[in-house]
């Protein structure tokens, strides 16, 4: 049951609203759902609190799930206080993350307004998370010869020189090129390099 959670039952869980950022890089996320109050996230981006929120710093040195009653770190701008006001009164923070080198983190905040989540929801939560983040994980079946001709579309060449750089015919490149695309999912070559250097692949 809980691996089949989709964003209606997420929106029911979480009456007044839930975040989630699916695969983080360097800096932003690879996919985000934004469903909490537009007054609160206007009011955070001001605030500038993504620095100070606790539940945030919490999420990317911890794995698993906390409660935000239980969060112990240092909230010295009270985020977690001017949330409540917002209708944000109880949350719960999930944070799942690859294990190995080069592992990416993905983490969501969820909220209600009547009471804390309970240990069967907090659950499902995290089984939702982690379906999501493993959903969005990188493909592993790209060759070589597929990453290295996504790196020189990435890079602006075209098809010709791509295939005068690597010493084949432009045939060869289309189809490492089709097969990348079809396992990155993507439209165009185009597409295909800037999804393949968004994993860090290329």
């Amino acid at each position: 049951m809980c691996a089949l959670l989709g964003p209606d039952d997420i929106a029911q869980l979480a009456p007044s609203g839930y975040y989630i950022a699916l695969r983080i890089g360097f800096a932003f996320p690879m996919e985000e759902a934004n469903a909490l109050p537009a007054d609160w996230v206007d009011h955070y981006t001001k605030q500038r609190f993504m620095l100070f929120d606790p539940a945030v710093r919490w999420a990317y040195g911890n794995t698993g799930a906390c409660r935000w009653s239980e969060l112990e770190q240092e909230d010295p701008k009270r985020v977690i206080l001017q949330a409540r006001s917002f209708g944000l009164r109880f949350g719960v923070t999930v944070s799942v993350m690859d294990s190995g080198s080069g592992a990416q983190r993905s983490f969501g905040s969820f909220t209600r307004p009547d009471r804390e989540f309970s240990d069967l929801e907090i659950k499902l939560l995290h089984a939702f998370l982690t379906r999501r983040h493993g959903e969005t994980a990188p493909p592993t079946n790209l060759t070589r010869a597929e990453l290295e001709a996504l790196r020189m579309v990435k890079d602006g060449k075209r098809l010709k020189e791509i295939a005068h750089d690597l010493g084949v015919s432009e045939g060869a490149v289309k189809q490492r090129l089709k097969n990348a695309k079809l396992k990155l999912g993507a439209k165009t070559g185009t597409q295909a390099a800037a999804l393949a250097n968004q994993y860090g692949l290329i």
